[in-house]
């Protein structure tokens, strides 16, 4: 697993084996990015990365300047992975064990961007239930964008403040965003 861009881009970060991860393809993150370069200017956006795994989507988010970043994973192995890999960049990443559903019921920030990577065989109804918590509990910031990865059988397009999706190999994209954005996400769909 590398950085891809950012001041830390090409640096290789080598998780335990042992951790319950699938992480998001390079090719994938670059291509996510990518989309993200649009709409942001990443220095000191505030960003939280749920399902965080061994945190590679929040690395790149540190890279490019973002700050501070919090991270949310079940898997007190993957917790510790991104607490020691922040503390060895020097990344403003903090990182806590949750059941993620239980968090987003409790938790109040606020955040420019919210990044999902819910497992793939999550039920279909419990990836609208993340969604909705989110939304919900105003966690996402008005000018905000949510990113939920999925596989192509799970079908987002029809929830409230759906944007766009993108698909790169075996791994759907889906972004949200306040509604009243629909102009932009035309744009986006256009240039597929």
């Amino acid at each position: 697993m590398r950085i891809i861009s950012g001041k830390y881009k090409g640096r290789r970060i080598t998780p335990p084996r042992n951790l319950p991860v699938r992480p998001t393809t390079d090719m994938s993150k670059e291509a996510v990015f990518n989309v993200l370069n649009n709409h942001f200017n990443f220095s000191e956006l505030i960003v939280l990365e749920l399902f965080a795994g061994t945190g590679s989507i929040s690395y790149e988010f540190a890279s490019r300047g973002c700050s501070p970043i919090l991270c949310v994973d079940g898997d007190m192995g993957c917790v510790n992975f991104i607490k020691k890999t922040a503390k060895e960049f020097d990344f403003d990443i903090t990182a806590i064990k949750s059941d993620v559903f239980k968090f987003l019921e409790k938790h109040h920030g606020n955040y420019d961007i919210i990044f999902a990577d819910p497992p793939y065989n999550l039920e279909q109804k419990d990836f609208e239930k993340l969604i909705e918590l989110i939304f919900e509990n105003e966690l996402l910031d008005e000018e905000g964008m949510l990113v939920v990865e999925h596989s192509k059988y799970t079908k987002l397009e029809h929830l409230t403040n759906y944007s766009f999706q993108k698909n790169y190999g075996g791994s759907v994209f889906t972004f949200f965003e306040f509604e009243g954005d629909d102009e932009e996400a035309e744009d986006l769909e256009d240039e597929d």
